[in-house]
């Protein structure tokens, strides 16, 4: 089978949502242990049952194989119609494991022999399995699940008592009463067996370079895990359960040292809230918690990129990463630890190298291209298997320097390349982008505004984007201050006061747009944004008239009823703001930022799109904002799509990702027509 490859470009003049359906989205780019060949997963999409479709109620899906390169032969490993994933080497890189979820139930561990033959179911648990881990010696397999345990209770309409603080998350709805288990499989013998069951969920797992056991990442309790407190535990293959660190902060991986006497932690050290960038630190593995000296140099946390002032991992964001996207650092050698960071509106890969007695490391690029990002990469030796794309070029996968994949012919319009727009700031020159249709013609322009708010925009390819060009509409999109990429003061800037800079900065770009493109309609504009770029839409909308349309995509409101409900909420408005909702000293702040005070004055015509089980900005906030739109009589809409949460716009179930496309493009339509247009269409 070879790599799908689309015909010729469409002609249409007017590409619409269907664009989205010949894409094919590469991600989980695993390279072999002797770094000269890599697996990876191609997701397409397809029609649910192609044998017989029903041409009256399509259902576009999501369909995933494995394939493998050496860089010159490409060929798909996996076939059918199932969803193969999180392809894993055997150390003696003769076997890969991987995971496949079929119709029904959930993802379940297969064994492929590389030397042919074929794949091996290995588990059958009602919950599905993890991504595989191998032992360093290939003797086991590791990975998490909940096992057979079944939750019936809304099937059966039983009441759901809730005692933790923590029950429902993005993404996964309901959360189970008994965390994931940590499972072992003998691979040698099939033995399967519960490794450890944990008190509170576990987010990350690494096995020591010796096999011995592995560290894993949780919180000591569930109070600890919503106030996003974790910690490092050592587990042995057979012995105690021991906690290894005091952190009491955000850990989002952890990284052992070839040594086996030390390891790397990505995370946020105690005290930092969500705004404080995310960095690599490492510390000891053996140590006495309880009378360990906090002045020894070896207890006390290293710092491994030191005067690097970005976060560690990409935080640009895309709308065509469906699937896995590995940035795990990894260690090149016993001195060099590899990782990826974001600087500016690019992603590239960069090394730590560990500084030499009291002298401090040094931070150095290593695979950076300023005008590209690096989503997702793992490493080897010498061998480095890699995503790369660019604003106007799609997702590939790099093998060793040499592109595999040739999925950009797969785009049915051409891709057009942004111009770069800077804008003025207290703190420095701000930058944001432009993506222009061709011709001469005058255009609407369109201010699109990102979530987070800590995320950026910048050199990631966004087919939604593309579309909107294609279409014959201009959109802009910028990093105000508030965003990644631009240092920690940058960050820091809106600690404490969104709407503020934030606003100022998000309109000071769009007005350095319409100055400097001519081409760029005033009377036919429209503002839009998901998440944080939600709230920002709602608050521009009060604040301001000059906008003809808005579209406010899983947006906040109600800055007060969000911290109770959000699946983050207890501890959001602390970090975000130094603010809570359940502090009345705090709660005509909370009030003075919410959009909804301020409701009375919008007057443009909104569209409210909002998915119902989206957590992490409930569904009660589009709720709210709609009956106060409805009240002042302002043109709203409102879309509510069932099944879906908050990465909808990025990797929804397909057709539901074209009915949100549809939705957005009708409503820019019906109000971004030409000013002689709406003259004449104003008697009836």
């Amino acid at each position: 089978m070879t790599l799908p490859h689309p015909s010729a470009p469409s002609a249409a003049a007017r590409p619409g949502p269907d664009s989205l359906l010949p894409l094919v989205f590469p991600s989980d780019p695993q390279v072999s242990p002797d770094g000269q060949a890599a697996a990876f997963v191609l997701t397409r999409i397809e029609e649910d049952n192609p044998r017989t479709p029903d041409r009256d109620f399509p259902k576009p899906r999501y369909r995933s194989q494995i394939w493998l390169t050496d860089g010159t032969l490409t060929r798909a490993l996996t076939q059918g119609e199932n969803r193969d994933g999180s392809p894993r080497w055997s150390p003696d890189a003769h076997t890969l494991a991987f995971t496949r979820k079929g119709e029904e139930g959930g993802a379940q561990l297969h064994l492929l022999p590389l030397t042919g033959g074929e794949a091996r179911r290995l588990t059958d648990l009602r919950g599905g399995v993890g991504a595989p881990l191998w032992s360093p010696d290939g003797q086991f397999i590791a990975f998490t699940s909940t096992g057979d345990d079944e939750d019936k209770r809304d099937e059966r309409g039983e009441a759901r008592v809730i005692t933790k603080p923590r029950y429902r998350f993005n993404g996964r709805d309901w959360l189970p009463d008994t965390p994931a288990r940590l499972y072992r499989l003998h691979v040698p013998s099939g033995e399967l067996s519960v490794w450890h069951a944990p008190d509170v969920e576990i987010s990350d797992v690494a096995w020591l370079p010796d096999s011995s056991g592995v560290l894993f990442v949780a919180a000591t309790d569930e109070l600890a895990g919503a106030h996003w407190q974790q910690e490092v535990w050592h587990l042995p293959m057979n012995g105690d359960l021991r906690q290894v660190t005091r952190w009491a902060s955000a850990v989002n991986a952890v990284i052992p040292h070839p040594d086996g006497q030390h390891f790397a932690l990505l995370g946020r050290p105690a005290g930092q809230g969500n705004t404080e960038h995310t960095h690599l630190y490492l510390l000891p593995l053996h140590s006495d918690l309880d009378s360990r000296d906090l002045n020894s140099r070896e207890a006390t946390p290293v710092r491994l990129d030191a005067g690097h002032d970005h976060p560690v991992g990409n935080g640009v964001g895309g709308d065509c990463h469906v699937g896995a996207m590995p940035e795990r650092p990894v260690w090149l050698d016993d001195r060099t630890l590899l990782f990826s960071a974001t600087v500016r509106g690019s992603c590239g890969l960069f090394t730590a190298t560990l500084g030499e007695g009291d002298q401090p490391g040094t931070v150095q690029a290593h695979t950076h291209d300023p005008q590209t990002v690096i989503p997702a990469f793992t490493a080897r030796g010498s061998g480095l298997a890699l995503i790369r794309e660019r604003a106007d070029r799609f997702p590939e996968i790099i093998l060793n320097g040499t592109q595999v994949t040739h999925l950009h012919a797969n785009l049915p319009f051409p891709a057009r390349t942004p111009t770069r727009v800077p804008f003025p700031t207290d703190l420095g020159e701000g930058e944001g982008w432009i993506l222009l249709p061709d011709g001469t013609d005058p255009v609407p322009a369109l201010l699109s505004i990102h979530g987070g708010p800590h995320t950026d925009y910048g050199h990631a390819f966004t087919h939604e984007f593309q579309l909107y060009a294609a279409r014959g509409q201009a959109i802009c999109y910028s990093n105000p201050r508030g965003s990644l990429g631009y240092g920690q003061a940058w960050v820091n800037a809106i600690h404490g006061r969104w709407g503020s800079v934030d606003a100022d900065d998000i309109l000071t770009f769009f007005d350095a747009c319409l100055d400097t493109h001519p081409r760029l309609d005033r009377t036919r504009t429209a503002v839009m944004g998901g998440s944080y770029g939600g709230f920002m839409t709602n608050w521009l909308t009060a604040h301001t008239t000059r906008f003809q349309a808005a579209i406010t995509d899983r947006s906040i409101c109600n800055l007060l009823s969000f911290g109770g409900t959000s699946d983050i909420g207890l501890r959001f408005w602390d970090d975000e703001l130094g603010l809570n909702f359940h502090r009345r000293a705090d709660t005509l702040k909370l009030w003075d930022m919410s959009p909804l005070q301020y409701v009375e004055n919008v007057k443009t015509p909104t569209l409210i799109v909002h998915s119902v089980l989206d957590h992490r900005c409930p569904i009660e906030q589009a709720e709210q904002w709609y009956a106060a739109l409805t009240l002042h009589g302002v043109p709203v809409r409102f879309v509510r799509f069932p099944g879906e949460d908050h990465e909808l716009s990025r990797s929804g179930r397909p057709d539901r990702r074209l009915k949100r496309l549809t939705e957005y493009l009708n409503w820019l339509d019906r109000y971004l027509v030409p000013s002689t247009t709406r003259a004449e269409a104003a008697p009836a």
